[in-house]
């Protein structure tokens, strides 16, 4: 049960992640209506093949730094502080109706999607600090169920940027709209509420390995 709990949980969050427009979305868009469909499966190929990495290097190497009780709770307050913020102005946002499915940032680029994937990944400086936080306190957690904790949480991670990315990409290409400004507004408000609850977790987790 616990496991399951980690795979949904890393899915939702994840997609909560993916669904708000940035630089993937904006490497998505301009790759999909060049390269057709599969420009979806190849960006998040990229975007994971880095995310991989991450999270080896957090699991292996740095998860040893952060194993011990001091770092667990600060990375859990820092990790609940950061979903708590990141929740809100996912709520705000949606509210002022300024979310478009239209809208990203970035400039348009001529890499292929795998390699546009990667490079958009590690140059955001946001992707770095939400590792280094909210991400570092889920490996935490799933490592205490070994390698198939960890495999579930990178799983649950990645399948939600295949599958947003793979319907913006259908969306995008076939011309239709299947989901429309006002609908996803909804969902990210949703989502942002689930991520403060969330937060609110993490945040007295860190607390309790502080204490």
């Amino acid at each position: 049960m616990e496991l399951t709990t980690i795979f949904v949980t890393a899915f939702v969050v994840g997609l909560s992640g993916a669904m708000m427009p940035g630089p993937l979305t904006a490497v998505l868009a301009e790759n999909s209506l060049r390269r057709g469909f599969i420009a979806g499966p190849l960006v998040t190929l990229g975007h994971g093949i880095v995310e991989a990495l991450m999270v080896a290097l957090l699991a292996v190497g740095l998860g040893q730094i952060i194993a011990e009780e001091a770092a667990a709770g600060v990375i859990g307050i820092a990790g609940g502080l950061m979903l708590v913020w990141m929740g809100y102005g996912m709520v705000k946002s949606a509210l002022s109706g300024s979310l478009s499915l239209t809208t990203g940032s970035g400039e348009q680029r001529r890499q292929t999607p795998l390699i546009g994937g990667m490079i958009t990944t590690v140059s955001n400086p946001y992707w770095f600090l939400w590792w280094a936080t909210v991400g570092a306190s889920y490996v935490l957690l799933s490592k205490e169920h070994g390698i198939q904790g960890v495999f579930l949480f990178f799983s649950g991670h990645i399948l939600s940027d295949f599958a947003w990315l793979s319907l913006l990409a259908l969306a995008l290409v076939s011309g239709k709209r299947f989901l429309n400004d006002k609908i996803y507004a909804g969902i990210i408000a949703v989502l942002g509420l689930f991520l403060v609850s969330l937060g609110i977790y993490f945040f007295w987790s860190g607390i309790n390995f502080l204490t």
